[in-house]
């Protein structure tokens, strides 16, 4: 059995990997431990020591792995190279805060001294999307290698490059053989992997769906997960809020990785008095935007990812268009030479409850648009869902937006006057069916660590 790597753009085939059978799986999660054993035991300019490296090795090669990745998932070179340099700030970050983060904390009580301190676990089991195929499996490694940890990747088989990639960079920043290993396999296969005994915890990034099968698998063996899961994050867009600005970094955060986003903005809800406005001028730059081959220094959105999936949204549009929806751009398949799976810049109007787009999730370059009768109609709104990863709110009222974001949106981050985003100092995840735990920040580091209580009397 072989694992192919597809070119997005046109359909060829950029290369096959051989996969891993079943015993391999089980060696290279023994080999994984057993140079855990030793690495647990390193000091933490060690760690830091190597991750500082790994952040130039990143910086080197940025260029290569950003066309790695337009290649095998057809991210645009300027998001792959900032992709990258993000990947880089996360290890800087971690190389100089683990340690602090880590440190034991002492506690006064009865006991002539007792302390809580943070230990490593062992080796963690990583699943991974291919939408952000570095960043999404670097705000994971970063961390887990300054904790102690070791890691292994299982990545999404059309960015296997990219998870090789990844383990050579390894490898290169002076890390120890085998504290990080890739399992080249198919999803059939990791309820095995995680049923090993020497796997200690998983995290995943992906579907809502995989996120519920990965939690049973691990829930009966009693090993923790953390999960960050679809969204359909909310962006409202109040009476007084700058249009102008609204529409345009409303249109950013829709076609982020061409919509093919976690947090990227997906359900646009708009107090009526302003919708035209803001219709119109989100309209406009979501047109702008120029659709492309990757590889070309103009392009702003590259293919989906794979064709299945463009299929797949093309259908959710034709579906909520005979639900009743508008659709005032795009909701057609672009006709490329050698097109694969591109996808235009799409726009939804007249969203009613009960259309698919009101509940489910849209991975791909197609906004929705809501009306609110007023403020606490759009909050409403933004609420009723079943996700609850980002939310964003536009408004000119400093007050009543910190209100809003702090107390009244259902969401793991909000965002006042910009688009939702990632970023290593804060932590990151969701609620509800959009997953639990957080990566980043000083509570990411302190997902996958034994919190130890000392007593000594």
């Amino acid at each position: 059995m072989s694992i192919s790597s597809i070119n997005p753009v046109n359909g060829e085939i950029i290369q096959e990997y051989p996969a891993d059978n079943v015993n391999q799986l089980r060696e290279k999660v023994e080999l994984t431990h057993q140079s855990w054993l030793d690495y647990r035991k390193t000091s933490w300019h060690t760690r830091s020591a190597g991750l500082d490296r790994m952040a130039e090795l990143l910086l080197e090669r940025k260029q290569d792995l950003a066309r790695l990745m337009a290649l095998e998932m057809g991210k645009p070179l300027k998001d792959g190279v900032g992709e990258i340099e993000k990947c880089a700030a996360v290890c800087q970050y971690y190389a100089s805060q683990g340690e602090s983060f880590l440190q034991d904390e002492q506690v006064e009580t009865a006991a002539g001294k007792s302390y809580v301190t943070f230990q490593p676990i062992g080796v963690v089991l990583a699943i991974m999307p291919w939408n952000f195929p570095f960043w999404q499996l670097f705000r994971f490694l970063a961390p887990a290698l300054m904790a102690g940890n070791a890691g292994l990747l299982k990545h999404a088989s059309n960015v296997t490059g990219c998870a090789l990639a990844i383990l050579a960079l390894v490898k290169d920043a002076g890390f120890p053989e085998n504290i990080f290993n890739v399992l080249i396999t198919s999803s059939k296969h990791i309820e095995e992997v995680i049923a090993h005994p020497l796997v200690k915890a998983v995290t995943l990034t992906g579907s809502t769906a995989a996120g519920m099968s990965v939690a049973e698998q691990s829930g009966k063996l009693l090993k923790k997960t953390v999960l960050e899961l679809g969204g359909s994050d909310p962006y409202l867009v109040l009476a007084d809020a700058d249009i102008e600005l609204a529409a345009r970094i409303c249109a950013e955060a829709r076609l982020i990785n061409n919509g093919q986003s976690c947090i990227a903005g997906k359900r646009f809800i708009v107090v009526k008095e302003v919708e035209e406005e803001f219709t119109r001028l989100f309209r406009s730059h979501m047109a702008a935007k120029k659709t492309g081959d990757p590889l070309l220094a103009g392009t702003d959105l590259g293919p989906m990812a794979r064709a299945d999936l463009r299929d797949e949204l093309h259908g959710q549009v034709k579906e909520c268009i005979s639900q009743g929806a508008k659709c005032i751009l795009g909701g057609n398949i672009p006709d490329f030479p050698g097109d694969h799976a591109f996808y235009e810049p799409t726009i939804l109007t007249g969203i009613q409850p009960g259309m698919l787009v009101y509940k489910e999730e849209i991975f791909g370059p197609v906004a929705a648009i809501f009306t609110a009768t007023d403020t606490a109609d759009a909050v409403r709104i933004a609420n009723d869902t079943t996700f609850g990863l980002g939310a964003a709110v536009f408004t000119k009222n400093a007050a009543l937006a910190e209100d809003i974001a702090r107390n009244q949106l259902q969401a793991g981050s909000c965002f006042v006057n910009t688009n939702v985003k990632s970023d290593p100092k804060l932590p990151f995840g969701g609620i509800n069916q959009s997953g639990y735990g957080r990566e980043l920040g000083l509570y990411g580091i302190r997902e996958f660590v034994n919190i130890k209580t000392v007593f000594i009397t």
